[in-house]
């Protein structure tokens, strides 16, 4: 029998992780907020699961809502991490968090009804009510620490375990795990005197489930997510994202800043842009412009994740901002994967040679899953490419769709003539 219960469980992981990966995998078609709800309403099943209900296993006594669905929510959030970022992976804490202790307000509340029941025998067992709410708050309040630290070490540990992500994720769980089982023991002993022996069978549990997600997810990166193993990132960085990042973010939107690759945003072109082309239009001094736009980037993130999407494009800010002239060319993110850059005192020719050193030091600085990225770029130059700043990037966009049109990774500015 306890044989048998491990192969159960052993399957009802493999469907549990398979359904849930499959949400994770097609959130572009379907949103995150699908998974992220998923997980939400699992949350009571794991609950009630590990207050009630108990199975014999090879390990000893132990609860499928601890050791199977709660082992397996921990590896999941760790997954939308590594395939999103640690700002989404802040909704799905906090929701948890929030959702479990307003349960726990109206539990509460809802005691001062005399309650009724439909049949004989049948009434409200508020005690066992009680008991779930302050289990489901306490374990989503350890859910809550263990959620940044498993993400915490999970990045600690990819400084000495390499970049692959399924050994890092079960050490990471692991370690998380054990924090989980000593705090979430303490409340069972306390309500239900629970065993000692249903500690260690449940820890034990935990890890060896920790492992079969693990594989699970090392077989889901090799064949379905082939290069999903994020960048080394210092832990400060990513606690800064699940605390005070967007304060940052504000700071910097409101200095015209953009907050992912740190250059100009575009409501900074919108401020500078114009008297800048006035100026150069009354002193007849040449401008350019050029519009530089990531070549499959659809793709990119589609393979390798939003973390690593990101890292493209700080990378190719990096090395546009690498090859202009301080003080005197301007870079501004225009939007999504395009950048933009205004070039005072270069005319057409020049231009046309600034940007093709600029698309070639992108595609030699520039790699994703250890393929070179480029750029296609679209060059406009005053006054034949127009007068005005939407006169200018309108030259230089149709430029852009000609070099994507062509083939992609080149450059394209032939002046608009009246």
């Amino acid at each position: 029998m306890d044989v048998l219960n491990l192969v159960l469980l052993v399957f009802e992981a493999c469907l549990y992780f398979g359904l849930l990966v499959c949400l994770l995998h097609w959130r572009a078609r379907l949103g995150i907020g699908v998974m992220m709800t998923v997980l939400g309403v699992m949350h009571f099943l794991e609950t009630y699961l590990a207050a009630r209900f108990y199975v014999m296993t090879p390990f000893g006594m132990a609860s499928p809502g601890s050791i199977l669905f709660y082992s397996g929510k921990l590896v999941m959030i760790l997954m939308i991490y590594i395939r999103e970022d640690a700002a989404t992976v802040r909704q799905l804490i906090y929701g948890l968090l929030g959702g479990n202790t307003i349960c726990l307000l109206f539990a509460f509340v809802l005691r001062l009804h005399t309650g009724l029941g439909l049949a004989p025998g049948a009434m409200p067992d508020t005690d066992f009510l009680d008991q779930m709410g302050v289990l489901m708050v306490w374990g989503t309040a350890l859910l809550y620490i263990e959620s940044i630290g498993v993400i915490l070490l999970y990045e600690a540990l990819g400084r000495w375990m390499g970049r692959s992500p399924a050994p890092r994720l079960w050490l990471a769980s692991v370690l998380a795990l054990i924090f989980d089982q000593i705090g979430f023991y303490a409340v069972l002993r306390l309500l239900y005197d629970a065993p000692i022996s249903v500690f260690w069978a449940s820890l034990t549990g935990k890890c060896f489930f920790a492992f079969v997600y693990a594989v699970l997810a090392a077989f889901y990166f090799r064949f379905f997510a082939s290069g999903a193993a994020t960048a080394k990132r210092f832990p400060a960085d990513v606690f800064a994202d699940l605390t005070y990042r967007e304060r940052y973010d504000a700071l910097l939107a409101r200095s015209g800043v953009d907050t992912l690759t740190g250059v100009k945003n575009r409501g900074r072109l919108e401020e500078v842009g114009p008297g800048l082309i006035q100026h150069h239009m009354e002193t007849s001094a040449a401008l350019s412009l050029l519009i530089a736009d990531v070549d499959h980037f659809k793709q990119i993130n589609d393979r390798f994740g939003h973390l690593q999407g990101d890292a493209v494009l700080r990378a190719i800010a990096e090395a546009l901002k690498s090859g202009l002239r301080n003080d005197v060319d301007q870079l501004f993110r225009f939007g999504g994967e395009e950048f933009l850059i205004l070039m005072p005192g270069i005319g057409h020719d020049a231009a046309l040679r600034a940007a093709e050193r600029l698309r070639l030091r992108v595609e030699a600085q520039v790699t994703a899953g250890g393929a070179p990225v480029s750029v296609s770029i679209g060059v406009a130059s005053a006054p034949a490419g127009g007068d005005t700043l939407r006169a200018l990037i309108d030259t230089a966009d149709q430029g852009l769709y000609r070099a994507k049109a062509n083939g992609r990774n080149q450059v394209d500015g032939v002046p608009r003539t009246a």
